[in-house]
Formats: structure tokens, C-alpha cells, sequence
């Protein structure tokens, strides 16, 4: 099994600004960006870098941000600390003259007065909203984790350059191969080339205030970057979230039928059939004898009642190994319920 930390770096880098409190409230952003933010296409000759280092294009004044400004300085081909080293009258005359010509126009992503991007032909954007209308589709009742460590991260991150969402589905609880698993997910993806567009899934069995996603198993990876045919991955990460519910729900199901069965199947006809059953189990002959009482006086040897009744007497042992070793056996009483 794997330990997932894609999570836990996230609340390492993000600023409080950049978090996100609810599902909805993330989306809700995502989609005001989408809205509000406007491509413009122009002939890189045609940009105008003042001498305050703001950007005239289309008649109007766009400041640069952190993001967009690497950017120019890429398509420049010029040092970002080169450039920062220079005075801003300095500067705007370096970008005149180190800006291609070329008749293929640049992206310019706009949200009111700021640059958000820089691109040439080849990006395609992708928006996080378009991602996040999936989740909403598709995975309506999952949600964010517990909140971080910190006392305010979820999980769900948006900021200038990207966005990243971390999700459970805390009442999907399954058992593979002898164990509790639920599922999760985390999405990520930006809309100025900070970063692919991506998936991963998992079953997991345990999430630590940080973050960190503990003995996670069938994890699957996927990946696009932002070019012609990004749109396709949208169409994958939808099929694999939804393979994931539907796994999903057939385990749970799977998992309902198992439980049912084994609170009114009985282990045996009498205490001695139920003891050598038991002790044939693994199940140490000290604590057969108080867990049949138990479960005697909880209705019967049903195969609930006494892994149960076993159940509370394992957290009575004092060393953790022995305590792991009992509840592996505990778990796969259950399995008797398929096999009475």
C-alpha cells in the first residue's frame, strides 16, 4: 500500500487566501474566473511595455502579475533577474527590443486590469470550473477531508497561478480484502500553463491532520498537459471518477450484504460447535470463552455479536502487535458470513 503526500505538500505552499472553506465556495470562484476573465489575441510587436512596466494592448493598461511577467520575460528570451536588476525605463525598452516579431499573435488572459497569462498558438485553456463541474456531476457527495492541522485548510486550494482539490467519501467505506477502505480523489489544474491538468485516485484508511493519505491502494494516475486536445482529458477524468463511484457503490453494497448476513447467521448450533470454530480461526482459547459470553448476552453466536464482542476485548491488550495481530483475525470472521 502507498502513502499519498500530493495533499500535504499543497497545505505547505498555499497562503491562507488561496484556501477554500466548502466545495462551493471553490467553485463558485472558479466559475466568477471563467466569467470574468477575456483572451486577447495580439501580434507580440503590438504589445506596448510601458515605463512603469504596465502593458498596452487592444487600447487598454493591464498590469503584469508574478505569473505573466516570467512569462514575457520567457518569450523575450530575457532573464526575469536580469530584467528586475534594470530601472522600469530600462526595462520596457529591453522588452521592445527582445519581443519576437511574428506574425502568429500571443494569448493574453485578462481579469480587469491584470495580465493573468502569456501564451503563444499551442496553449489551450482548460477551465478549473470545467474540472470542478465534473466533480459536481459526477461526485456530489464527496467532500473535503478534515481541516488541516493549521485550523483552516481543507484541502480545496485556488490561487493566482493554479487550483488543487482534495476529496473523500467519508460514508463510502468498503472492505477489500479484509479491511476498511474508503475512497478519495485529488484534482488539480491551472489555467495559465503553471501546471498539467490531473487525477488521482485512491482507496485509503487513514487521513492525518496532515494531510498525508496512509495506506492508500489502487491508485490510479492520470495526466494532460494544456495543448490541442486538453478537452480529451476532461472526457478521461470524468470516466475514471466515475469508475471510482461505481466501484465505489458495488463494494458498499457488497459490503451492506456481508454485514446483514452476518447479524443473523450463527457461527454454530450450541457453545461447543461455536468455541472450536472459533479456535480453529486463530482466535487465541483465552478470549473465546469471555467473548461468547458476551455475545450471549448481546441475542446469540451470531457472527456480529462475537466479532464485536472480540472487537472490545482486542482494545483491552496492552502491546499494539498483539492488539494488529487479533483485529486482522476479527476482520476475517466476517468472511464467514459468505461461506455459512
Amino acid at each position: 500500500m502507498a502513502t499519498l503526500t500530493r495533499a500535504h505538500k499543497e497545505l505547505f505552499r498555499r497562503t491562507p487566501d488561496e484556501t477554500y472553506g466548502s466545495f462551493e465556495s471553490l467553485h463558485r470562484k472558479c466559475c466568477d474566473d471563467r466569467e470574468d476573465s477575456v483572451d486577447r489575441w495580439i501580434r507580440p510587436q503590438d504589445i506596448v511595455v510601458t515605463h512603469d512596466l504596465t502593458v498596452c494592448c487592444d487600447g487598454e493598461e493591464f498590469n503584469l502579475n508574478e505569473w505573466s511577467f516570467s512569462q514575457l520575460c520567457r518569450m523575450a528570451s530575457v532573464s526575469k533577474d536580469t530584467i528586475n536588476r534594470l530601472t522600469t525605463k530600462t526595462a520596457s525598452k529591453a522588452f521592445e527590443e527582445t519581443l519576437p516579431v511574428a506574425d502568429k499573435p500571443l494569448q493574453l488572459l485578462t481579469h480587469d486590469s491584470e495580465i493573468r497569462s502569456v501564451h503563444g498558438v499551442a496553449y489551450t485553456r482548460l477551465w478549473n470550473a470545467d474540472l470542478l463541474d465534473v466533480v459536481n456531476e459526477f461526485a456530489s457527495d464527496f467532500t473535503p477531508p478534515q481541516t488541516a492541522m493549521d485550523g483552516t485548510s481543507t484541502g480545496l486550494y485556488c490561487g493566482e497561478q493554479d487550483m488543487f482539490a482534495f476529496m473523500i467519501d467519508p460514508t463510502g467505506w468498503a472492505e477489500i480484502e479484509g479491511e476498511a477502505f474508503a475512497p478519495g480523489f485529488f484534482l488539480w489544474n491551472s489555467e495559465v500553463g503553471r501546471r498539467s491538468l490531473g487525477v488521482q485516485t485512491f482507496w485509503f484508511q487513514k487521513v492525518c491532520q496532515n494531510h498525508i493519505v496512509w495506506d492508500a491502494t489502487e491508485v490510479v494516475d492520470f495526466s494532460r498537459k494544456h495543448t490541442a486536445n486538453v478537452r480529451d482529458g476532461l472526457d478521461e477524468i470524468r470516466r475514471i471518477i466515475e469508475e471510482l463511484i461505481e466501484k465505489r457503490d458495488s463494494r458498499r453494497d457488497g459490503f451492506v450484504k456481508v454485514m446483514r448476513k452476518a447479524m443473523t447467521e450463527k457461527l454454530g448450533d450450541d457453545g461447543d460447535a461455536v468455541a472450536k470454530r472459533l479456535g480453529s480461526e486463530g482466535i487465541p482459547r483465552g478470549l473465546v470463552k469471555e467473548a461468547m459470553e458476551i455475545a450471549q448476552r448481546q441475542g446469540g453466536f451470531t457472527i456480529f455479536a462475537l466479532v464485536d464482542a472480540l472487537t472490545k476485548l482486542s482494545q483491552k491488550l496492552q502491546l499494539a502487535g498483539d492488539r494488529t495481530a487479533l483485529d486482522t483475525k476479527i476482520g476475517q470472521l466476517l468472511n464467514l458470513a459468505l461461506a455459512v
